[in-house]
């Protein structure tokens, strides 16, 4: 029998690679994909995508779609709390597996594990440690389509956001910018690939700067995020994606 699943579903280019991957395993069944949004802009979690594009991939991908909605910068004790209360409520109905499309960052794992752990969950990740050049050429040969929506312009500017990943693009990355952008470097919509049904349609709407204040906690969201904790404020550009 199948483990039944939730998959941490991100709305980028690791969670479909990493969903592609589940699949084709028969040693679990997703039960649903599980996302995390903002509940003041109603948009995806540090990528700002908005829910009607995140509603139109699970269409796309056939899957159930559970959302969890976190104020903008919730706190630890916020984050925690809202989580465990939805995991819960999904350990209930079967789940015992929570699948995430992290690559290499140890400390966000070990949290993820710990406190999966004190709910009963199991967690699998699927990416884990495997050459971020590797995983970026072989999701682009199996025909993936992602755009980059938020860049943090600590290591990127305004003119990476908003272009196809593509060789030219990983050509164009300077020497301190992991090509997953698994650092938190910058972050994607994945609208087209082997596990879609059909395409997402967007079109592309403005580009917008946002500043931040170092958040006083760290959360599983923001954890991926390179922040100095010398920083006060920190900065990202962000694509906005307009459904069709």
């Amino acid at each position: 029998m199948k483990k039944k699943a939730i998959f941490n579903w991100s709305s980028g280019k690791d969670s479909a690679f990493a969903l592609y991957k589940i699949l084709q395993n028969d040693e679990f069944e997703i039960s649903t994909l599980l996302t995390s949004v903002n509940s003041a802009f109603q948009r995806v979690s540090m990528h700002g995508i908005r829910v009607e594009l995140l509603q139109k991939q699970a269409e796309n991908l056939n899957l159930p779609l559970h959302i969890v909605e976190f104020s903008e910068s919730p706190t630890m004790e916020e984050y925690e709390a809202t989580m465990q209360k939805t995991l819960e409520k999904l350990r209930a109905n079967g789940d015992t597996i929570s699948i995430f499309g992290d690559i290499f960052l140890e400390d966000l794992r070990k949290y993820r594990e710990e406190k999966l752990k004190t709910m009963q969950f199991e967690g699998v990740f699927p990416l884990w440690k495997i050459p971020t050049d590797v995983l970026i050429s072989d999701f682009l040969a199996l025909g993936f389509k992602t755009i980059v929506v938020c860049v943090n312009e600590k290591y990127l500017d305004k003119s990476f956001v908003g272009r196809i990943i593509d060789e030219d693009f990983i050509k164009d990355l300077p020497d301190n910018v992991d090509v997953c952008g698994e650092n938190g470097e910058f972050h994607t919509f994945c609208f087209d690939g082997p596990i879609f049904k059909n395409p997402v349609e967007f079109e592309i709407g403005e580009i917008v700067h946002k500043k931040y204040e170092k958040p006083k906690n760290t959360t599983a969201s923001n954890t991926a995020c390179d922040v100095d904790s010398d920083e006060p404020v920190y900065g990202f550009w962000f694509v906005d994606l307009i459904p069709k």
